[in-house]
């Protein structure tokens, strides 16, 4: 289509401030929101992108995500268009497909990013025991916290994942590893992009010492100026020009931040926040897991307690007494699950996220 419409004859003027794309939200805790993307936040997302992932014209871009999805379009379909890269599209994710794709010297990928559970359904496929990647420079993964037995199973094979942090509403980058630092700072989203300001607040909006987990809060050139038709919403997302992004977060003495969970996914049990993320990855470390979700349902006596929604791996046998014996073994007591629900399939949206909130809808009830 491109290669037989007529050229333009001349460059359409515009600004960093006028709107390029409409773009929702994943809509994993509620209703999507239209978030506002600017030529300038797209801009400014393909020069974050420079200096933790060398995005630039020989890159060659493998896009399984949406390209509805920010992570699918902004990293790194748009930046590989805005410097001139190729980008390699498949229309649906299918892990064996995808890893074929990498791992092929002839395709010469260079690039790609997936949530999680591309990662990890990727690793699950056979072809992985013997799977080498000799082109692929930057293996970005974002969209949720990332489980270390995942992240240690890829960078055991050569390949150690990126983490980053963004949000459709930071056009995406904010956070990211640079690959040196994969390896060493297993569990860390990375550091600030260079154009982008972020810091930690308390409950009183105040800041968090290092170590403290509080909620992470952004600001730059890369950031939406709203909500399309909801100025609620953005009167609600913003303070002094910080975007609250809903998702806790700490920082070490070095400046490395670490995602703790997203604020609605956490649940308080007995007086304690609990993060699911943290069961989760303790419960990623048994190997008849498949895939799971951890969840807080009602308790009379301890308000809320965890409840593991659980697909086990084909074969695997693994029952609920060795997985809460398991998270007794490696979890403070107020963070172990009080109950393990097994079914076929775990719900994701388009951009492979888990959707919490179906999960609570259909296994929250004590």
């Amino acid at each position: 289509m491109i290669a037989a419409a007529h050229p333009i004859e001349e460059a359409v003027a515009t600004t960093h401030d006028e709107i390029l794309t409409i773009m929702y939200t994943s809509g994993t805790t509620g209703r999507p929101k239209g978030a506002i993307i600017t030529q300038g936040m797209t801009f400014w997302n393909a020069v974050n992108c420079v200096e933790f992932y060398g995005v630039g014209e020989p890159m060659i871009n493998l896009a399984f995500l949406p390209l509805f999805h920010t992570g699918g379009l902004n990293v790194f379909a748009n930046p590989a268009f805005h410097f001139g890269g190729t980008n390699l599209i498949m229309r649906t994710f299918d892990p064996a497909e995808a890893l074929g794709l990498l791992t092929d010297p002839e395709v010469g990928v260079t690039h790609t990013i997936g949530v999680p559970a591309n990662w990890l359904f990727m690793s699950q496929v056979p072809a992985f025991e013997s799977a080498s990647f000799p082109t692929v420079i930057a293996p970005a993964v974002g969209g949720s916290p990332t489980p270390v037995p995942l992240i240690e199973a890829w960078a055991a094979k050569g390949l150690p994942l990126q983490q980053a942090f963004g949000m459709t509403e930071t056009s995406p980058l904010v956070l990211a590893l640079k690959p040196e630092d994969c390896e060493t700072r297993i569990g860390s989203a990375g550091q600030p992009a260079m154009h982008t300001e972020v810091k930690i607040v308390a409950e009183d909006r105040s800041p968090t010492p290092a170590g403290d987990t509080g909620e992470l809060w952004v600001r730059g050139p890369n950031i939406t100026p709203g909500y399309w038709n909801r100025p609620e919403a953005t009167e609600e997302a913003f303070t002094d020009g910080w975007l609250h992004t809903g998702d806790a977060a700490r920082v070490d003495e070095d400046g490395f931040y670490y995602i703790v969970d997203r604020w609605k996914d956490m649940y308080i049990s007995g007086g304690e926040n609990v993060y699911p993320a943290e069961v989760e990855d303790v419960i990623y470390q048994l190997p008849g897991i498949g895939e799971v979700a951890v969840i807080g349902v009602p308790d009379d006596r301890w308000v809320e307690v965890g409840r593991a929604i659980v697909v086990r791996k084909e074969g695997a046998a693994i029952t609920d007494t060795e997985i809460i014996n398991h998270c007794r073994a490696n979890l403070a007591r107020f963070k172990v699950p009080q109950s393990v629900v097994f079914i076929d399939e775990i719900p994701h949206n388009a951009t492979g996220k888990v959707l919490k909130r179906e999960l609570r809808e259909a296994y929250g009830s004590p």
